[in-house]
């Protein structure tokens, strides 16, 4: 790697907590400046604008939360009852043990990307259709196996897994406190239980 790539990734992953806590238009260049240790001109030698950082912090942060599903699902082997709650105790991770600051990056940046920047929001939206696809696929797994019933429908599954989780992260956010992303993931484990097992 050069040292301009370095540097390149250097002000990626201090610009990505920003934007993750701060969002696009919270996050001032005054603000990626203090946390580079750059100036204007020597961010902007590796990027050609905020639009182009702001996508790669996202990709970073995302990238971030990918591992911690990645390293999540391979811990529990290839039973997809145990990788789908694998799944839900990441997101329940988020109360204790956040892979990034500021929450999660996807619920941050769709809400704040909704109209003002359709690049960042399309790139929220990838990010999405790969986790609503990786919880479609373990389903469709679990189904074949015999582990879920035969009548669950994944992408219905898959909706209010990923809705229940945000909102657990959302008024945990708000209201400062991890008891409302708790209560989200233990409803889950329920509605897995009685409405998915087998």
């Amino acid at each position: 790697m050069t040292k301009g790539q370095e540097t390149r990734e250097r002000i990626i992953a201090k610009a990505a907590p920003l934007f993750n806590q701060q969002g696009y238009n919270g996050a001032s260049m005054a603000d990626i400046m203090a946390a580079t240790g750059l100036q204007k001109g020597g961010i902007y030698n590796h990027f050609a604008g905020k639009d182009e950082l702001a996508l790669e912090a996202f990709a970073y942060n995302w990238g971030l939360l990918q591992t911690r599903y990645a390293q999540a699902l391979q811990a529990v082997g290839d039973s997809p009852t145990a990788q789908l709650f694998a799944a839900i105790e990441v997101h329940a991770g988020f109360a204790h043990n956040p892979p990034l600051v500021g929450g999660c990056p996807l619920l941050n940046t769709a809400i704040e990307s909704d109209d003002g920047h359709p690049l960042l929001r399309e790139q929220v939206r990838i990010a999405m259709d790969y986790w609503r696809n990786l919880l479609k696929e373990i389903i469709a797994r679990g189904i074949a196996q015999g582990d879920f019933k035969a009548t669950v429908d994944g992408e219905q599954a898959a909706t209010i897994i990923i809705s229940t989780l945000e909102g657990g992260v959302m008024l945990s956010k708000l209201y400062n406190s991890p008891d409302y992303l708790r209560t989200a993931a233990a409803h889950l484990r329920t509605y897995v239980r009685t409405n998915l097992l087998a």
